[in-house]
This record gives structure tokens, sequence and C-alpha cells, in this order.
């Protein structure tokens, strides 16, 4: 693809941990790296194919660990370029590394390991590496790398080090470089061992290093100095203003620095060897075109403890899972729509951009974390409080955390993968990564060169700051981690949007590491997650292949080249190439740019291009071998010829051999040397050849020779010269030889002068060695001295230096002493302020409940309205069924005036036939009379046949409502044998009671709702009894006409014989008459034919309904894919379920918590005894209302005889009237059976209430409401389970809830169906009246047309009328057969539900089941109201089974006066106009007295509710006033306290002022509060736990705060009559003095001791103050303690607030669901009306 289209690609290698990314990624690499190997290297250098593989075994052994699942994990994300030529060929290589995991270098879980590059330096493979890295033999010395597993028994650490060893020779690393790595990696494990070296020295607990042995060893691998590196660890030296100072540091804030250098040292050692792999796969020198990008990063993470790493993977895994959703399913479906296919788009649900956005918008997760970092005094609990206050609720993907299976865990995110629980303790630090920046600025000027690159891009601290970029030189980068690392990923994701990627999925088999495990579940979550699954369906319903038409044209041209030339475009090409081959249109589509292909299509255009390739390479095979063989021919051809040439050369050779002239000519020929020329010219040339061969060596060799001679003669010539002038040498040469001779003897006497010399200053020498030797021993007396010397005054310096250190630090100390009064003081201010605050925020609380409150009162009246609004809507509709009764009651009539016109008109047709056949007829029509009874007898055992036939299917009917009734039977033994197991496994505990009752309920509900089914099953059959009844009726009323025309025929006649003369004499008044009745007959006809339009009319109407029963089908669909997406929303509530449960967990360890408070409440009683009195009468009166519930359930029992009266004596309304009452009825039941069990609820809660105030009045706490509401949540929880609205029901139920909320919605829709159908079959009901009508209408034509003499057609019209019946037979045969397809489709979806719901109650048993043991002490308070509720509850059910055994029975007596109520229709036809009229106006009277009683009793139930309500939130306000008032003193009186307090801690200050010369014992005093302060700051980290026992100690404090304040008066009084006589002595010593100065030394010595006695006394003063001092400090801590109960009071307080609204907003979602539901009913009972 990159080399055709030009393209960079990308290879996105994903998965979960452990599932092989990083061995897929080595075989990737491995494999372009060898298909595409440029095949250029330099002599003694590897190939760049090699170092690109080369390069995993480094990555590895520094960046790859062993985990829980995965022994061989990536612990950082790679990103890996392999860049081409134009060519295809390799040029180069470079990565991209992402979040090296630092935090596994300081710890690591007992079953993982940290890097494998430490195990490795400790396997012996490079011989000399300990020794250079200072390390020892065992593992197990360097604690940083063997808290966890030490070996693998998949790895071999050896073996890796030799891979690791030599890759860095290939990747060009020189032997330096390889050995700093080495040492950098040792350095961070000794770093490990010198953490353990720091010990506490002093009060202020400062760390030093007593053993130094590992510290030399760290500046050994370090290149720094040693004392100076563990003086900058303990103290580091921080920039204040323009000087430096020293901090000092604690053993735990040294060892926390000494790691952040070893992890920095590590990561950007690793960072520096990816670095070095760049710099040696990029060669600059070779063209990069393009390139293949594979990225490799570590998958999806799920451990039992999740920190900062693995969220920062979870959130990439994140990136890229969107990246690969919008790739196959967005840009995919919008390639195709941009294209113009006929493409509907198709939503495969993958969309994460809610958690991306969760993680990267504004005030969001990472905009959070990065101000929380940048925060000085951000907290975890801090950090975790904004998280929640900011985006639980307003983001989905953001939840509280699962306990299992991390309890610590602090909230919980919503992964396309899984639920993720995570734990933020350290993140804050993790992601500021803080470094000593003394320490860094030492490594910096160090030795260690790897360790000077590793710190180059950090700031550091120079020794000597310049003056102007003091302020500029801070700490180092300023960058937190969580921003690195999005900017290094928004690069990354922008780079892979940039080319074009391909996805490798890969799968973690099985959960235990086993070879060939398979788990189908585990595989096929992570099939659905990572969206293959959702793949695959697009690829199989779209076009997965696709090209471009150039290229298609290019690559398909052969296919059909003639009718590609001959194309006007590429696209028509196309086309003419995919018709060439006969390819089905539905697996192709012809973009715009693009031809498009389904899956697998493209491999059979390549078998057709093959095959077309194939063929044309056939052709020209074919021709080379042609060729091939004609050239063979042509050489043996030219052999032949040659061969021939040889026979004739020999025959001529034979020839010649016996002819003597050849023979001559043979002998001469070789001595002539005209025949011999050619070898004399070879020799000739073979000579030239050798003479110009050797000439130039003949030339240099004389050329030698003449040089030699040259030299030769010039040597001559010098010789020559040398004799001539030979005699006046010699003679110079004798001169000089006499010269030397005399000054040798010279130099001979100086020789033993300087050797007596010599001997004379030896001796001198040894004089003087022998003086030398005596100074020394003085000089070194004298240097001892000195030392001595030396070690004193060093001694008295350091003395010096220590008293000035102590003198700064006792300056730095009162300083710090001054600073932290000052800020005492601000505290207390700010706790002033903070009361005030707390104040105000409970004011702003109040204020928020009372508007909660008329919120609450404006929402219930909207409800009121609602529902008000829903009562007009009834009534409208009412009117409207009113006025539809009344049009059709005006048809009836038309109609029934028409077949009185009819009738008039038959009669006439009569009259006139009997004039017409007076004369010449009668024995004719004796005769078709005879025929016609003959034909009559035949139709009669015709429809006698029929009425067998209708008889054989009644017994169908009856024979499928047998198996109706045996199937009914059956599900009762299964509900009965659930009940009874039910019974056997809940006998045990009050909870499985519980259950029992809840199950009973679920059986009682799928009894009513099976009760209902066959009540619909039997009015199935009843209207098809009905259709049966009106059709015998209908073939009586045939019969019965028949027989009286046929003993009409004989009347007439015996008329006709009588009449005959009348006749005659009548025959001219009749034919006079005859023109008025043909006027009469034709207006008779135009009336016929507008029947006939009705008719058509009503045939119209029948394919209206006929469409409107086919739109109602697919509504039922729609309608059944909406209860499939509720049952996926019961899948998620189930999922919801599980966090809900860790909810409950919480609120009950609330409640056992608030249990224990209510020991110190005693003074409530009074209070809760008023409230029970209270609570029994608010029991009294939900008696009263029960018994007038009970008094409606028997005036609703009443009214219900009162209308079987009615029907038995007004009932010949019509079926559609008696059904519409009957379901009035049956409306009215269900209101009082919900108004009874509301009540009975209301009553049980009321008696449980009531049982827990008497067994807990003694135990009743100050938050009593609170305690009470999480009771009855937990109660409501366990007890209304089924219940969709209740108003306090806890979250736990909140599941069951909806579950409940859509199976009843499921009901809904499965009785509105059958409500339809019911409609449906009155309209096919009425469509039968309709045509029994018609018949009518038609019989009575067809006697009209017997009595005119047409009797044949008569009898066509019957055989057309039963062909009519029986087709109309056969319609509701299948209409029956539809109704029967979908009851059994009801059905089993009745039994789908039912099996769910048991699925539902087996999770939930077994959850209850594990919760047993936590419920024992519950159980045992609430057993007895238990039993209660339960005895009431079985009376209950009782009453309901008995109301609806009377329900069965009224409607089976309704059944049965249904089938009266036909027979007397039939009877009393002439009747029914009067009494339709009489009941029209009857009905509409009940109409208006049901509507005025219903509103009525609306009324009342409103009113009590409203009363009720009223009385609860009366309650709650006295209870929420009296714990206000009570707030109130304790806050007023604590503020009294406090400013006496105060006013006390102002005497003492100007006390403490004035006792200056006391500052070593303030000092101490000061210690001690600082100390105190701490325990205070370290409780205050414990508050959580202490909240349990704060009101407890509350009047325990308040006594002694009061004590105190009373020792506290006492002291100050003493103070100031110590004071006074301080005052008193001073004035007396003033007069001691005068007198001393007059009386002597006698009255010195009495005042001095009194001096000292009074001195004591001011010690004993000071001590007592001191003591005041810590009490005060006592107190204050108490106070703080209060004061954060309060505010825990505040939070519990919103938190039930949350929850109300909550609730509330539940309430009204499922109120908007039902509202929605009525309306959709209503409209599909509209467009089928």
């Amino acid at each position: 693809g990159m080399m055709n289209s030009g393209i960079n690609q990308s290879i996105l290698i994903t998965g979960e941990s452990g599932a092989g990314k990083t061995e897929n990624t080595k075989k990737v690499i491995s494999y372009f790296a060898t298909i595409c190997s440029s095949g250029k290297r330099k002599e003694g250098e590897a190939s760049l194919e090699d170092k690109i593989v080369q390069t995993n075994p480094v990555l590895e052994a520094w960046g790859n660990a062993k985990t829980v699942r995965n022994d061989n994990s990536s612990r950082f994300g790679k990103f890996i370029r392999i860049h081409f030529n134009a060519s295809g060929k390799l040029s180069g290589a470079d990565m991209v590394v992402y979040l090296l995991e630092k935090s596994r270098l300081t710890y690591q879980q007992p079953l993982e390991r940290c890097y494998h590059s430490f195990y490795n330096l400790m396997s012996d493979h490079v011989p000399d590496l300990k020794e250079k890295c200072l390390l020892s033999n065992d593992i197990l010395d360097y604690w940083y790398v063997s808290q966890g597993k030490l070996t693998v028994p998949s790895i071999d650490d050896k073996e890796d080090m030799m891979f690791a060893d030599e890759a860095f020779d290939v990747l060009g690393f020189s032997e330096q470089e390889k050995y700093d790595v080495y040492k950098n990696t040792a350095c961070m494990m000794h770093m490990g061992n010198m953490t353990k070296d720091f010990v506490p020295v002093g009060k202020e607990e400062q760390a030093e290093i007593k053993d130094d042995s590992n510290a030399v060893k760290v500046a050994t691998l370090a290149g720094i100095d040693c004392e100076w590196m563990i003086t900058y660890f303990c103290k580091p030296k921080l920039k204040v203003g323009t000087e430096w100072v020293q901090k000092g540091s604690t053993c735990t804030q040294a060892s926390n620095s000494v790691a952040g250098i070893a992890r920095a040292v590590y990561e950007r050692t690793f960072r520096i060897m990816v670095e070095k792999c760049n710099q040696t796969l990029l060669d600059p020198t070779m063209k990069k075109v393009h390139y293949i990008g594979v990225l490799d990063i570590a998958g999806f993470e799920i451990f039992d403890y999740n920190g900062f790493e693995q969220i920062c993977i979870n959130y990439v895994n994140e990136k890229l899972q969107q990246f690969f959703n919008q790739h196959m399913f967005t840009l995919e479906q919008e390639e195709y729509v941009r294209e113009g296919l006929d493409w509907a788009n198709v939503d495969f649900g993958m969309d994460l951009q809610p958690c991306i956005d969760m993680f990267e918008k504004p005030m969001s997760f990472l905009a959070i974390f990065e101000e929380e970092s940048l925060f000085p005094k951000a907290t975890d609990e801090t950090f975790r409080n904004k998280l929640f206050d900011n985006m639980l609720g307003k983001h989905p993907n953001f939840a509280k955390p699962n306990p299992r299976p991390d309890p610590d865990a602090h909230f919980a995110i919503v992964h396309y993968a899984a639920t993720v629980s995570y734990n933020l303790t350290g993140w804050l630090e993790k992601n500021k990564d803080p470094l000593n920046d003394t320490i860094v600025e030492m490594i910096k000027n160090g030795s260690n060169s790897l360790m000077i690159q590793c710190f180059a891009d950090h700031p550091g601290q120079p020794i000597e700051a310049p003056k102007d970029d003091g302020g500029r030189k801070k700490k180092g980068g300023g960058k937190t981690v969580s921003s690195y690392f999005k900017g290094q990923l928004d690069d990354l994701m922008s780079t892979l949007y940039k080319t074009e990627p391909h996805f490798i999925r890969c799968v973690v088999p099985n959960t235990h590491k086993i070879p060939g495990g398979v788990e189908p579940g585990l595989v096929m979550h992570q099939y659905q997650c990572n969206g293959v699954l959702a793949g695959i369906a697009i690829c199989r319903k779209g076009f997965p292949n696709k090209m471009m038409y150039p290229e298609f044209k290019a690559r398909y041209n052969i296919l059909a080249a003639k009718l590609v030339a001959k194309a006007k475009n590429d696209k028509s090409a196309a086309g003419a190439v995919l018709e060439t081959i006969k390819l089905d249109k539905e697996k192709y589509r012809l973009g715009h740019t693009k031809v498009f292909f389904r899956a697998g299509i493209l491999g059979f255009m390549e078998e057709v291009r093959e095959d077309r390739i194939g063929a044309v390479l056939a052709w020209l095979q074919s021709g080379a071998r042609g060729k091939s063989s004609r050239m063979q021919f042509k050489k043996l051809q030219d052999q032949k010829l040659a061969l021939y040439c040889c026979q004739r050369s020999i025959r001529n050779y034979y020839i010649g051999k016996t002819w003597l002239w050849w023979q001559i000519w043979l002998a001469i020929k070789p001595n002539l040397k005209c025949t011999q020329f050619g070898k004399y010219k070879q020799e000739y040339e073979d000579k030239i050849a050798v003479a110009e061969a050797n000439i130039g060596k003949a030339l240099a060799d004389r050329e030698k020779v003449q040089s030699v001679y040259d030299g030769l003669a010039g040597q001559k010539n010098e010789l020559e010269l040398a004799l001539k002038s030979g005699g006046s040498a010699v003679q110079e040469i004798i001169d000089k030889t006499t010269r030397v001779e005399a000054m040798a003897a010279d130099v001979q006497k100086q020789l033993k002068e300087v050797l007596d010399r010599i001997k004379g200053e030896q001796d001198q020498k040894n004089a003087l060695e022998a003086q030398r030797l005596k100074i020394d021993s003085t000089v070194a007396a004298l240097e001892g001295e000195l030392q001595n010397l030396e070690g004193s005054l060093g001694a008295s310096e350091q003395d010096r230096a220590d008293k000035d250190e102590q003198i700064r630090t006792l300056k730095e100390e009162i300083a710090h002493q001054s600073e932290m009064i000052t800020k005492l003081g601000k505290d207390k201010r700010s706790v002033g302020e903070s009361r005030q605050k707390t104040e105000e925020d409970i004011q702003t609380a109040e204020d928020k409940c009372n508007h909660l409150a008329r919120v609450k009162g404006k929402l219930e009246q909207a409800l009121d309205e609602a529902e008000d609004a829903l009562e007009r809507e009834k009534k409208v509709k009412g009117d409207v069924e009113k006025a539809k009764r009344k049009v059709e009651g005006d048809l009836k009539l038309t109609q029934e005036a028409v077949s009185d016109l009819e009738r008039v008109k038959a009669e006439l047709n009569q009259a006139l036939a009997r004039k017409e056949k007076e004369a010449s007829a009668l024995g004719a029509k004796i005769e078709d009379e005879a025929s016609l009874g003959s034909k009559y007898s035949k139709q009669i055992k015709e429809l006698q046949s029929r009425l067998e036939e209708l008889d054989e299917e009644l017994a169908l009917e009856r024979a499928n409502r047998a198996k109706a009734e045996k199937s009914r039977s059956m599900l009762k033994k299964d509900i009965e044998d659930l009940s009874s197991r039910l019974e056997e496994a809940g006998s045990n505990t009050a909870t499985q009671v519980e259950l029992n009752k809840k199950r009973e309920a679920e059986l009682a509900r799928l009894k009513g709702e099976l009760e209902e089914l066959n009540i619909a099953h039997e009015g199935t059959l009843a209207a098809l009894r009905m259709k049966h009844n009106n059709t015998m009726s209908d073939l009586g009323e045939q019969i019965d006409n028949l027989n009286a025309n046929k003993v009409k025929a004989e009347k007439d006649k015996a008329g006709l014989e009588r009449d005959l003369a009348d006749a005659r004499s009548g025959l001219e008044e009749a034919v006079k008459g005859k023109a008025e009745l043909d006027k009469q007959g034709k207006l008779l006809q135009g009336s016929i034919v507008d029947a006939n339009t009705r008719l058509d009319e009503m045939a119209r109407a029948l394919n209206e309904a006929e469409s409107s029963k086919k739109r109602l089908v697919v509504e039922n669909q729609d309608l059944n894919r909406q209860i499939e997406e509720l049952e996926g929303g019961i899948a998620n509530a189930n999922k919801n379920k599980t966090s809900l449960t860790t909810q409950l967990e919480d609120t009950k360890a609330l409640a056992d918590a608030e249990a224990k408070d209510r020991a110190a409440l005693l003074t409530k009683y009074k209070n809760m005894s008023t409230e029970l009195e209270n609570l029994k009468e608010k029991i009294e009166n939900e008696h009263m209302r029960k018994s007038d519930a009970l008094k409606a359930l028997s005036k609703a029992q009443a009214e219900i005889q009162l209308w079987r009266s009615r029907y038995e004596t007004e009932g010949m309304g019509k079926i559609e009237e008696l059904e519409a009452a009957r379901g009035k009825l049956q409306a009215r039941i269900v209101e009082a059976e919900e108004n009874v069990d509301a009540l009975n609820t209301k009553i049980a809660n009321a008696e449980k209430s009531r049982a827990r105030l008497a067994a807990d009045l003694d135990e009743a706490s100050m938050e009593y409401e609170r305690v009470h509401a999480a009771a009855l949540i937990t109660e409501k929880r366990g007890k209304n389970f089924d219940k969709v609205l209740s108003e306090w029901q806890a979250k736990a139920g909140d599941v069951a809830a909806e579950v409940e909320a859509s199976q009843n919605e499921g009901r809904n829709y499965s009785s509105e169906l059958y409500r339809l159908k019911a409609a449906q079959d009155e309209a096919v009901e009425q469509l039968d009246i309709v045509k029994r009508e018609n018949k009518n209408l038609a019989d009575e034509i067809k006697d009209l047309l017997e009595q005119l003499g047409d009797g044949g057609r008569s009898i066509h019209d019957l055989d057309k009328q039963r062909r009519r019946l029986e087709q109309e037979k056969e319609e509701l045969q299948g209409a029956l057969e539809e109704a029967e397809g979908a009851l059994e489709q009801e059905e089993n979806k009745v039994l789908r539900a039912q099996l769910e719901l048991s699925q539902v109650r087996q999770e939930i048993d077994r959850r209850v089941a594990e919760k047993e043991e936590e419920f024992n002490n519950t159980r045992k308070n609430h057993q007895r109201a238990m039993e209660s509720l339960g005895a009431s509850l079985e009376a209950e059910q009782r009453a309901k089974a008995e109301a609806l055994r009377i329900k069965k029975k009224l409607e089976g007596e309704i059944n049965e006066l249904e089938i009266a109520l036909d027979h007397a229709n039939k009877a009393n036809n002439e009747a029914q106009k009067s009494i339709k009229r009489y009941q029209t106006q009857l009905r509409e009277a009940e109409c208006g007295y049901e509507e005025a009683s219903r509103a009525r009793q609306e009324m009342n139930e409103k009113a009590s509710l409203h009363e009720r309500r009223a009385q609860a939130l009366a309650a709650e306000m006295e209870e929420s006033r009296a714990l206000l008032d009570s707030a109130e003193r304790g806050k007023r009186q604590t503020e009294a306290e406090l400013v006496e307090a105060r006013v006390a801690v102002n005497e003492m200050q100007t006390i403490n002022s004035k006792a200056s010369a006391e500052k070593r014992t303030m000092e101490g005093n000061v210690h001690t509060m600082q100390a105190e302060i701490d325990d205070m700051l370290h409780q205050a980290k414990n508050s959580e736990e202490k909240a349990k026992k704060a009101m407890v100690d509350a009047a325990r404090l308040a006594d002694e705060l009061r004590a105190e304040q009373d020792h506290v008066t006492t002291q100050s009084k003493a103070k100031r009559t110590l004071e006074s006589q301080l005052t008193e002595l001073e004035s007396k010593l003033a007069e001691a003095n005068e007198n001393a100065m007059r009386g002597g030394r006698a009255a010195m010595a009495k005042l001095e001791s009194r001096i000292r006695e009074l001195e004591i006394e001011l010690g004993n003063i000071q001590t007592r103050t001191s003591e005041n001092n810590k009490a005060f400090t006592k107190a204050e801590r108490k106070v703080k303690e209060l004061q954060f109960q309060n505010e825990e009071d505040k939070k519990n307080q919103d938190r039930m607030s949350e929850l109300a609204t909550k609730l509330q907003q539940k309430i009204k979602t499922y109120k908007k669901q039902i509202e929605e539901a009525e309306e959709i009913a209503a409209l599909n009972l509209a467009k089928y009306r």
C-alpha cells in the first residue's frame, strides 16, 4: 500500500496486558528488515537491518519486567518508524518511547519483578562488570530490586545479558558508553541501600548517615564527592531572597530525595539509550521517502491495585480504541455516503468520546490533576474531593469505587473494556516528580559523562548563581509528568491520523498462562470490547475492499481491453470490466472516485485476472516455443547441407586419390614459397613484437649503467686531486697530535685537584649530615607540639563554631517561635472565621432545605395538575366515544329506513308480478315453484352439512381450549413447585421469609397475568362462539325464509286461482297504474344503486381496516424491538446493581456507626415519647383509612352487583358497550386493590417505625431522622423490591424497581396488543353485522326477482352467497390462526421474561445469601415486626385471592350473560330501537355519575395524602427545629467559652511577655506545643475514625472545658495577686536597698534569701502557666474536633439531600415514562380507530 499509494503506513498492535504485542512487534520489524534489506554495509560494521533487529534486546532488558499477567511485559510504549527510499529499501529507523513506569524501580508487588536489566547485571555474563560496578554476588543485598520475585522460569537472565551486550556492540555503543550504562544502573541499586542508612539525630530528627559505605559507592559511580553528596541529601540548599540557606530534612524526606534521583537517573539513562539507538539507526546520508510506523504500547491493565501508571495506560488505550472506531466505523460509513453509495448509517455503539472528554475537557480529570499538582497545599484527600465535586454525576464514566478487589480505592472509571477502580495515593508527588536540585548540580559538575548527559536539560542549581539569573533558576522543568505525557500522546495521535492505519488485535486466550488453553468468554469479551465483532459486522454488511478507478483500470484493464479503450471515463471502464466478467451487482458498488467490493470479491477478481494473464502467457509461450522449434529446425537443416558438402569433398578425395596429376600437385605444393607467405609474415611479426616489448627494458638498463659510470668517473677525479695536495695535510695532522697530548696532561692535573676537593667536600657533607639528623629530631618534636597546639586550636575553633551555631539556631528558633505564635493567632482568627462560615453554611443549608421543600410542593402540585389533565383527556375520550355511538345509531336508523323502503319496493314488485302473471304464467309458475322447492331442499341439505363442518370447527376450538387449560394447569403446577421450593429454602431465616413473601407476590402477579391471558383467550373463544351462533341463526333465518316463501307460494297459487276473476276485472286498472309503478321502479332502482355504492364504501372501509391491521403488525414489531431495548437496559441495570450493593454496604456501615453513638443521647427520651404518641395517632389514622378503603372495596363490590343486576335487566346493548363497562369495572377494582396495597404498605411502614422506636427508645440519637431514614431504606430494600414508585426507596431497590417497571411496560404493551386485537375482533363483528344486513337486502331482492320469474338467478346468487360465506369462513380461520400465533408469541415472551426474572432472582438470592451474616443482628430486632407484617400480608393476599375469585366468577357470569344476550337480541329485534335510546340516556347519566364519584374519591385520596405529607413535614420540621435549637445552644456555649479562652490566652501572653528571663523554659514549652501541633495534624488525618467517638466525648469535653476555664480564672486571680505582691515586694526591695545602703550586709543577706524565694515562686507560677497553655492547646484541639464533626454532619446532611433529590428525579423520570407509554397507547388506539 505504501509503494502503490505513496501514503505513510502505520501498524497499531493493541490488546490487553500479556496478549503478545511485543512479540508481534518483533516479528513485524524482523519481517520488514529482512524483505526490505538494502544490502549495503561498510566493512566491519553491522548492516542496518541487523541494527534495527538488535534494538529489541536492549529495550527489553531496560524496559520490560515481570507482572502478574505477563513474564515479559513492556512497561513503556514505543512507536518505531522504519524509513524506506523510493525503491522500497530500508533507509533508516527511529523510535519514540512513552511513559516508562518509574514507580516499579522503588517498589514491586510480591508476584512481580523489577526491570530485567538489574538481574542481567547480576548474572555474571560480563566478567569484570561487578568489579567495575562495585556489586556483590547476591541480589538480596539490594532491597530496591528484591522486593518481589527474583527469578522467572521462562527467562534466562544470563542469556539475555549476552544478547544485550552483543546488541550494544552492534548498535555502535563504545566500550565506555556501554559501561557507563551499566554503572548508572548499578548506581540506582546502591541508592536503594543508601536510603536505609539515614538515622534521626536530635529533637528535630535531622537525617544523618553513620555508615557511609553505600554512599561512597554511589558517589564513586556518579563521579561526585561523597561528603558533599551526603550533606546535600541531608541538608539541601534553598535560595531565600538573594542568599542560599540549608534546609534540614528528616529521614523520610532524605530517602524520598534519594529515590527521586534514582528514578530520574534510570529513566534518563533509558532515554539516552533510545536516542543513541536512533542516532545509530538514522543515517542522514540515505534518502527517506516513506515510512511504516509500528506502535507497541502497554495494553489495557486491571490489577488488584491500580495506580498512576495504570490510568495513563488505560487513557492511551481509550484514545487508540476511539481511533480504531473512528477509522473502522465512522470514516468508513462517511466514505460510503461521500462516494454516493446507497447506504444507511449504522450505529455500532462504539463511541468512546464521553470517556475521552472526561479526561481532556476543562475542569475534567487531567485539568483538575494539573491544578492540584501545582497547588502547594494539595493532598490526596483534597484531590479526591475535588474530583467527586466536579465530576461525579456530570460525567457518566466517572463512578464510585468498587471495594473489591481494592477496598482502599478512591474512585472508578468506566472504560470500554471494564470498570476500573483507582487508588490515587501519591499521585500528586508522582506527577510533580521533584528532584534535589543541589544533587543534580553536583552530578552535572561530576566526572560521569553519561550522568552529565542525563541531566543536561535540567537547570540544576549553580553554586554561585549570578545576581541577574538568581530569580530565574528555579527547580528543573516545571512541567508535570501528565502534561508531558499528554503532549507526547497528542503528537502520536496527530502522526497516526496522517498515516493509513492497520490494526493487529492481540487476544489473551486464558488468564492462567496455560499453553493451548482457551477461555471462550474471555476471548469473546475482548473481541466485543475492542470492536472486532463490530468490525466483522461492518465488513460483512459493507464494502471493505475499495480501489481508485485509475488503479483499478491499470490493474484489470486486461480483462476487457477493448471496452476499456472505448469507455468515456474510468467509472464506465470499471463498469464495463465488471459486466464483462458477469459479476453480480450486489457484490460491488461504483462510487464517484472508487469501486467498492464486498468481502472476498477482490480475491475473486484476482483469480479472474490471473486466469486471463495465464491465457496470455500461454499464447506467448506457444509463440516462443514455435520460434525455438523453427530455429532448431534451421540448425538441423544447415547441418544436413554441411553433411552434403562433406560427402562431396570425400567423394572428390577418393576420385583424386587415383588421379596422377593431383598427386604431383600435392607433392610440389609444400615446397612453393608462394604457398608459405603467411608463415614468413607471422615470424617477422613475432620478432617485431618481442623487440617492441624489450626496448623499454633495454633503455632503462642503459640509463642505469650510464649513471654508474658517471659516479665512478667523479670519484676518480676527486682521488686525483687529493693525491696532488697530500704533503701539507700530513704536516697539519702531526701538529694537531702534539697539541692534543699537551692538553691531556693539563686535564690530568686538573682531575687530581678536583678529586682532592671532592674528598674535602665529602668530609664536610658527613659533618652536615650529622647536624641535619640532630635538627630533624628537634623539628619532629616541634612538629608534634605544633600539631597538638593546632588540634587544641581546631577544637577551640570547633567549639566556637558550635557555640555560634547554637546561638544562630537559638535565634532561628526564637524567630520561629515568634512566627508560630503569630501563626497561632492567625489560626485562631481563621478558626473564628471558619466557625462564622459554618454558621453561614448552616443557614444556607436551612434555606436550601426550605427551597427544596417548596420545590417538592411545586412538583407535587405539577403532578396533581398532570393527573387532572389526564382525567380531562379521559373525559374527552369518553365524549368522543359517545359521539361515535350516536353516529352509529343514526347509521343503523338510516339502514333500517332503507330496508323499509326496499320492503315497500318488494311489495310493489310483488303486486306488479301478480298483475303481470294473471293469465299466462300460472302453470309455469307452479312448475317453477316445484323446482324451487326441490332446489331449496338441496340447499337445506348443503347448509346442514355446513353446520356439521362448523360443529367440527367448534370441537377443534374446544380441543385448543383444553390444550390451553392443560398448559395453564402445567404452569400452575410449575408455580406451585417453585413456591414449595421457595418455602422449603426460605423457612430458616427472617430474610428468607421476606424473600418468600416477595416471591409469593411475584407468583400472585404471574397468576394474575396468566388469568388475564386465560380471560383474553376465553374472550376470543366467546367471540368465535358468537360468530358461530350468528352464522347458525343466519342459516336458520334463511331456512325459515325459504319455508315461508314456499308456503307463501302455495297460498299465492290458491289465491291466484281465486283472484283470477278479480284480476281480469282489474287488468285495465292495472295497465293504467303500470306507468306509475314503472316510475316508482326507476326510483327504487336508484335507491338500489345507492345501496350498492354504500356496499362499495363498506368494502373500502374493510380494506382500510386490513391496512390498519398491517400497520398495527408493524407497530407490534416496533414494540417488540423496544422490549428488547428494555431488556438491554435491564442488563445495564444489573451492572449498576453491583455499585449499588457497595453503596448499600456503606450505608450499613454508617448505620452501625450511628447505632454505636446512640448510648450518649438519653436526653431525648421525652421527645421520642411524644413522637411515639404521634406515631400511634398516625397508626390509628392509617387503620381508619384502611377501614375506609375496605368500605370502598365493599362499595365497589356492591357497585359490581348493581352493574350485574342492571346488566340482567337492561343488558340489551351491544358487546362493545358491555366490554367498556367491564373494563371500567376492572379498572376500578384494580384501583381499589392498589389503594388497599398502598394503605397496607403505609400501615406496615408505620408499624415498623413504631416497633423500631419502641425497641430503640432509650438508644435514640441526635441525628434520629438520618438513622431512621437509613433503617427504612435498608428495610425497604429487603421488603419493597417489587414496587416501582415508592418515595423513599433505597438505591439497592432501584434496580429491581427498574426491572419491574420494564416488565410492567412489557405487560402494558402486551395488554395493549390484546386490546387492539379485541378491537379488531369487534370491527370484524361489526363487519359481519353489515354483511348480514347486506345478505338480508340481497335475500329481499332475490324474493322480488323470484316473484318476477327469475328463479334460476336466485339459485345462482345463493351459490355466490355460499362461496362468499366460505371465503369469509376461511378469512376468519386465518385471523384465528394469526391470533393464535400472536398468543403463542406473547406466551413465549412471558416465558422468556419469567426465565430472566428467575435468573435475576437467583442472582439476588446469591447476593442475599452472602450478606446473611451481616443481617443477623437486624433480623433479631425486626423479627416480631416481620411476623406481624407477614400475618397482615397473608390476610391481604387472602382478600386479594377472594377478590380475584369473585372477579373470575363475575367474568364467567358475564360471558354466560353475553351468550344469553345474543339469543335475546335475536328474539327482541323489534324493541331494540326504543331500548337503545333509553340506554344511551342512561349511559350518559351513569358516566356523569361515575366521573363525579371518581373525582370525589380522588379528591378525598389527595386530601388524605396531603394531610399525611403535611403531618410528616411538620414532624420533620419540629425535629429539625429542636436539633437546630440544641445546635445553636451548643454554638453559643462554645462561643462564650472560646471568648473566655481568648481572654485567658491574652492575659497569659502578656504575663509570658513579661517573663522574658525564663526564655529556656518557654522554648521547651514551645517545643512541646509544636509536638502537640504535629500530633494534632496527625489526629486530623485520622479524624474520620475519631468522628465516631466525638459525640460521646462532647459532654465530657464541655465539663473539662468548664473546669479548665475555672482553673484558668483561679490561676489568673492568683497571678493578679502575685503581681500585686510582686509590686509590693519591689517597693519593699527598694526600701530594703535604701536600708541596706544604710544598715549593712545583714539586711542584704536577708533580702537575697527573700529574692531566691520569690524566684522559686515565680518559677512555680511559670510552670503553672505552661500547664495552662497545654490545657488551652488541648481545648483548642477539642474545639477543632467538634468543628470537624460539625462539618461531617453537614456533609451527611448534604448527602441525604442529594439522595432525596435523586429519588425525586427518578420519580419524575418514571412518571414521564408512564405518560409517554400512555400517549403511545392512545396514539396506537387512535390509529386503529
